[in-house]
Parts: structure tokens; sequence; C-alpha cells
């Protein structure tokens, strides 16, 4: 069974638990790794052929079937991305309206602040005609500023009661959000033999292309899971940003990363080491200590 945009379609691990329930052995393939053995224009047999012949390769990967469980863990993520999409088009919405009367913000939420507060100001020059209009939109944002609070109230408490989320939150750069997500999205640790691996699955590797016995990396896959990734790059830019305040006190191998490498890539590679922390943590227990510097 098979799915679109690389991973498995949303019924794909319902109908898996449903027909190894009949007493058939049931795997899922990314979709990524069955489109190479399609020969032909996209059709069903055609794709049906290619899952056939990419089932039978012996280095194939397959992905984990998630139980229901595991798949209502996710939910309040999935909520929390939509919710999240919502308020970020309703400020850029205010945003762009404002703009056309002449007001003019920094980018970022907090500046958004001002406009909702000229938006409530009679005095201010707004057409009346739009001064309606625009409350609607600044009613629906706050309603979207309660909801994702109250989403990200519900992931503190889960993060309390889990424990492994518990011992994944001792990782500098890991929340409570995204070590909740890390525990109900993230297959289990047999899916990988290595921290690397996991890595590599959350799409934190560069692309390799190889010609003429020359290797060339580009940018990350981008594969795997996408709430995992951009939640790890939210946490690892933070931790890169808190590195460049403090200075080399604060994180040896980041100060000496930053002294030669651009902070995008930093971040990059700093997600990438995170993620091989989270694997060791989730697949050898423990919690994680800060390696020891050099006196």
């Amino acid at each position: 069974m098979h799915g679109r945009h690389g991973k498995p379609g949303a019924s794909s691990h319902y109908w898996a638990r449903e027909i190894a329930r009949l007493g058939h052995a049931v795997r899922l393939i990314a979709p990524d790794y069955v489109k190479p053995f399609v020969k032909r224009h996209k059709n069903d047999a055609a794709d049906a052929e290619a899952i056939c012949e990419a089932a039978q390769r012996p280095t194939m990967r397959f992905v984990t079937i998630k139980s229901a469980e595991q798949q209502a863990a996710g939910v309040v993520f999935r909520a929390r991305d939509l919710l999240v999409r919502q308020r970020t088009q309703t400020m850029n919405a205010i945003r762009g309206h404002l703009a056309e009367f002449g007001m003019i913000v920094a980018k970022g939420p907090v500046h958004v602040a001002k406009l909702v507060s000229a938006i409530g100001d009679d005095d201010t020059d707004i057409p009346e005609l739009a001064r309606p209009i625009l409350r609607l939109l600044v009613e629906r944002l706050r309603l979207l500023d309660e909801r994702v609070a109250l989403l990200d109230r519900e992931l503190a408490r889960r993060a309390k009661e889990d424990a492994d989320a518990k011992r994944l939150v001792t990782i500098p750069g890991i929340g409570p959000i995204t070590a909740t997500a890390l525990v109900a999205l993230a297959p289990t640790t047999r899916t990988f033999k290595r921290g690397r691996d996991f890595a590599a699955w959350l799409g934190l590797t560069p692309l390799q292309r190889s010609m003429g016995g020359k290797q060339k990396l580009g940018e990350i896959s981008r594969m795997g899971e996408r709430t995992l990734r951009r939640l790890l790059i939210i946490g690892a830019s933070a931790a890169v940003r808190w590195a460049m305040r403090k200075g080399s006190a604060a994180d040896p191998w980041l100060a000496g990363m930053l002294a030669r490498k651009p902070p995008m890539l930093v971040i990059v590679a700093l997600a990438n080491k995170m993620a091989r922390i989270v694997w060791a943590l989730m697949a050898r227990g423990g919690t994680y200590r800060a390696p020891a510097t050099a006196k």
C-alpha cells in the first residue's frame, strides 16, 4: 500500500490494520520509493506493477503501521498546524489591508498589535466602510490565538505525563511541544539502525548528487515528517540565536560552527544533531547530558 506526497495516504494505516486483522502481512511503502519503478505513464496498472516490484527489493524501507492510539495522539498537532496557518493568513490579511491606507508596521506577530489597536481606534484614518470588516478579522485573530493557546496547554499537560517526553525535554532546543510531537509522530526506534537514519528520515540531511566520481551536497531532502522537521528547525534556530548572544561560553560546538559557517547552515546542522540525540534517548533510555568542556 502506498499514498501520495512522500508518505502513505491518510487512510493507509487504517486499512493496514483492518487487513492485518484478516491474517495478512501488510507493508506500507512511501510513494517516493515506488516512483522509480513506474515504467510508463501513471495509471492504476502501472502503479500496481511498480508497488509489487518495489516491495520485492531486499533493501526496501517500509513504513511502520501506526495504531489508532498513535494516530489519535497526532491529531492535536495537525489541528495546531492548521490553526497556526490560519492565524498567519489572518495577520497577513490585516497587514495587507491596512497597508492600502498607509499603515505599515514591521514584520512579525508582535507588530500586528499596533494594527489591531488602529482598527479599534475611531480616530485613525481608516474608511468607515472598511472598519467593520477589519474588526471581523481582528475577532477571528483573537479566536485563533485562544484556540492555539488551548492546544499548547494540552500539549504541555501531555509532556508532563509522558515519560519519554520528559526525557526529551532535557535536550537543549526541545520544548514540551516538540517533545510530545516526537513521541506521537515518530516511528519506533527499531525502524532505524542509528540516529543518522532517523535524521535522514526527517529530511535533515543534504541531498547528494554525484557525477564523474565527484559528490556534491545540496539542500536538505525535506522527506519524512514535515511537522517534526519544522519543530526541530525552530528549536535549533532559538538555540543558535541564544548562542550568538552568549558567545563561546554558551556552547563551544555551536560557537565553533558559527565562526566557520553561515547561521542557517548551523541551524540545520544543529537540528540534525538534535534528531540523532533524540533517537539515542528513545532507543537507549536516559536523559541528555551536555558533553564536558575541556579546561
